[in-house]
């Protein structure tokens, strides 16, 4: 009984989602509180609740502040001077120009939010891409690998926030592991660019090549991005990335802490310090609303029975001998399910219960989030990604003709990643 209302309580949300009846808000809320009604809890309600925000209290606060930061970091323009400099050092070449993108477009991933990060890497690249006439599908296909990996995967990104949320896991201790597999499949990226680059070169008109090449000789940098602000943020934000990975304390008061000396220093004025907070938590509290949600929904499904059953229904039909692959099993079935279905669907509805599983067989849940966040880079290219629409507007193309240029290269890179989680440790096979 409880597993048949718990597998309704995933498929009423999922519909409600996917169909767009509701916003994710509204149906992860929703969901679990009319089924624990049918199923008798409807009395502890606010208890269950409760129980659930407080587990994910900490990542809803280090979301807040890891987004905040970033924000003011966007706005301090911290990665104009990389931008600028990549594109002088590429002397025009398409191969340097696509190398460039992919290592611009990793860095600002950090920041989280897709819609800057696309913003920013076409209003630095997308001008000479044109110039030039390399094909735009070039530079959507880099940027959407380089945030789906980044983006996807870091604790203030979207989709890790949730599988931490959901989970109730602590962010450090699920970011650590997974750092060596994705530096090695952010060198793979930059793989793919150097090749598309190479392939863009003969299209390229010699005489067109020579005069960029000659522009940019004599390109200089802005005066303002020589302040010495930009090396104190980089700094800053270096120590911040360092602390931390080291795990010296936790996640969410470091970013605090970082946006603290970040507006103090790019915003003393007190009136400035408050626009600017205002600016970015239009990003930030949608995302810690859908957080806090999630903790309403894993509260209630966990205090009722329902995960305990559903895990129970679905090991019935794995074999024991199977059991040790679940982490990898995972990561392969969720290539497709990310990119047919919204991160809430899959992170707060599918995930849940294949820890659950896993948990039986003495998988700890954080393999289970490393193995989740795998199939991102093809979540970013897929119709439910939210800024790919705005990035194909920037580059004026449309869903098709992206999806038939980059699917196959994402779903290369993404089989690239699962196996990197894999060599690394990051998940493993018992």
């Amino acid at each position: 009984m409880l597993a048949t209302l718990g597998f309704l309580t995933l498929g009423t949300f999922m519909v409600l989602v996917m169909r767009k009846y509701a916003t994710a808000f509204v149906a992860i809320i929703a969901a679990p509180v009319l089924f624990a009604i049918i199923a008798g809890r409807g009395a502890d309600l606010g208890d269950m609740a409760m129980e659930g925000i407080e587990t994910v209290a900490p990542t809803a606060v280090l979301l807040l502040f890891a987004v905040l930061y970033f924000g003011v970091m966007m706005d301090a323009r911290l990665f104009d001077p990389i931008s600028g400099g990549i594109i002088r050092l590429s002397k025009g070449d398409p191969v340097r120009i696509c190398v460039g993108t992919a290592v611009l477009a990793l860095l600002v991933a950090l920041d989280g939010d897709g819609t800057t990060s696309y913003m920013i890497i076409c209003s630095a690249f997308l001008p000479i891409y044109r110039r030039l006439g390399i094909n735009a599908l070039v530079i959507a296909t880099i940027a959407t690998m380089a945030l789906g990996l980044i983006s996807g995967s870091t604790p203030w990104g979207g989709a890790a926030t949730r599988a931490i949320s959901v989970l109730h896991l602590d962010a450090a201790t699920y970011f650590s592991p997974l750092i060596p597999s994705l530096l090695l499949t952010s060198g793979l990226i930059v793989v793919v660019a150097y090749l598309l680059g190479r392939g863009q070169r003969k299209h390229v008109d010699d005489a067109v090549l020579a005069e960029v090449a000659r522009e940019l000789r004599e390109q200089r940098t802005e005066d303002e991005a020589r302040g010495w602000r930009l090396w104190f943020n980089a700094g800053l934000t270096l120590v911040l990335l360092v602390l931390l990975v080291a795990g010296v304390a936790e996640p969410a008061v470091l970013f605090m802490a970082g946006l603290v000396i970040a507006l103090l220093v790019n915003h003393p004025k007190l009136t400035v310090q408050g626009e600017v907070v205002r600016k970015h938590a239009s990003n930030a509290v949608p995302v810690v609303m859908l957080v806090l949600a999630a903790g309403i929904f894993t509260g209630i499904l966990s205090e009722t029975g329902m995960v305990d059953a559903m895990a129970t229904s679905l090991l019935s039909i794995v074999p024991n001998s199977l059991g040790g692959l679940i982490p990898l099993f995972t990561a392969l079935i969720g290539l497709p399910l990310s990119f047919f279905m919204s991160n809430d669907a899959y992170f707060f509805g599918i995930l849940p219960v294949l820890a659950e599983s896993a948990s039986h067989h003495g998988i700890e849940a954080y393999e289970i989030a490393r193995a989740g966040v795998t199939g991102q880079m093809l979540h970013s290219i897929g119709p439910a990604s939210a800024p790919l629409w705005v990035l194909l507007g920037l580059i004026g193309k449309d869903l098709g003709e992206f999806q038939r240029f980059a699917l196959l290269r994402v779903v290369l890179v993404s089989l690239g990643m699962v196996g990197f989680t894999v060599l690394t440790g990051a998940i493993t096979l018992i």
